[in-house]
This record gives C-alpha cells, structure tokens and sequence, in this order.
C-alpha cells in the first residue's frame, strides 16, 4: 500500500497559511492499516479534513471503505485529489467525493452517517489556532472514531474532544518530517515530533496499556 500512495499525484504545496505539508506514503499507509485494525475500515464511511491530495482519505479505500470525503480548501490540491481519485475508482467500488470548501468559513454538505474521521491538519505553526475550525467540525459529526496526527506538543486537543464527549488515546508517535517547500525554510530538511490520537466514545477504548 505505501507503494502504491507514494505513487499518487503529489500535494501543489502552494499556501504557507494553510500549513500545507504532506503525509508521506509510508506513513500513510502504517496509519490507515492501524485505523482498519482498530475500527476495520470495510464499508465504512469516511471524511478526510484537509485532504491535500487525499492520501489519506484514498488509502481507505484500499481496506475496504464504502464511501470517502475528502474536504480541501486549496483549490489546485482539490484539482490533483480529483485525479488521484480516478485512479482509485478504477480500483476498488469506493464512492469519492471531493469538496473544495474552507472549514469553518463554508458551509459543508458531508454524510448525515459518519463512521471514521481522519485528518493531519494545520498545527497552528504559523497562523495560531489554524487547526480548531478542522477539529470543530471532526468532534461535531458524531463519528465513531476521529483520528488526528499534529504536533506531539499540542495540549489542547485532548481538551476539545472532552468538551464534544470524546475521550482520546495515543496510537502512535512518531518523526514527521518538514521538507523544505517554502521561502522561509532555512534547512534542507528537518523533523518534528508527531502524535496520532484515536478520540473514540466512552468505553470503546482499543488500546491496552502495559502495566
């Protein structure tokens, strides 16, 4: 699978403010293979926030999910997740839908049923609280698993969720890496530490922490 994402038409990386910095194909596919063996992804029904190209929202489709938003606020992005998409549709009998719509300024039209939510949204590196409208929206579809990678130092999505009725647990930590796409980036390349939260309802925890 990590093959086959890698292989999809790239993010346009075209908007500092959007904090436009992509999930590259092996972690993607580590995700989305870890959220089917957590909530199993046949037939489901996902939305993807901030989909970028749709890497994430698409890989779903490789396990099995019944229908598939991916809601992006960059247009050109919109334009290569569209294609990106055609190429899935050929493969496997997933309904895509992609929606161009800035989250929290826009009304959005998703699914009145939805099963899994996942999103890597802007971290707030340069416009603050840039990520609150994405994870406003993910707490409010009533969906039975949200998973969201940021910053291993956010402190206040754990917060959020509570206040929607979601309790959170970690699923992985891991080195996301910042390629140098913009005019202000000084470094070649450089990493930063990331977290995947899995928030789920109370009492569908999945984890087992080792004593």
């Amino acid at each position: 699978m990590a093959i086959e994402l890698s292989k999809l038409r790239p993010h346009p990386h075209n908007s500092v403010e959007l904090e436009q910095y992509a999930t590259e194909g092996d972690l993607a596919a580590f995700w989305i293979l870890a959220i089917d063996q957590l909530d199993n992804l046949e037939n489901k029904t996902v939305v993807d926030l901030g989909a970028g190209n749709g890497i994430l929202g698409l890989g779903t489709a490789y396990l099995g999910a019944k229908e598939v938003y991916l809601i992006e606020a960059d247009e050109e992005a919109c334009v290569v997740s569209r294609k990106n998409s055609e190429k899935i549709i050929q493969q496997f009998n997933t309904q895509i839908t992609t929606i161009n719509a800035l989250i929290g300024a826009q009304e959005i039209e998703v699914p009145s049923q939805t099963d899994i939510v996942v999103m890597n949204p802007p971290w707030g590196f340069q416009t603050e609280r840039a990520d609150r409208p994405l994870l406003e929206l993910a707490f409010s579809l009533d969906a039975i698993s949200i998973y969201v990678l940021h910053s291993a130092k956010a402190k206040h999505i754990e917060a959020m969720a509570k206040d929607f009725g979601y309790e959170a647990e970690v699923i992985f930590e891991t080195n996301f890496r910042l390629p140098p796409m913009y005019s202000h980036h000084t470094k070649k390349k450089s990493t930063t530490d990331a977290r995947c939260w899995r928030f789920h309802k109370p009492g569908d925890k999945k984890i087992i922490e080792s004593e």
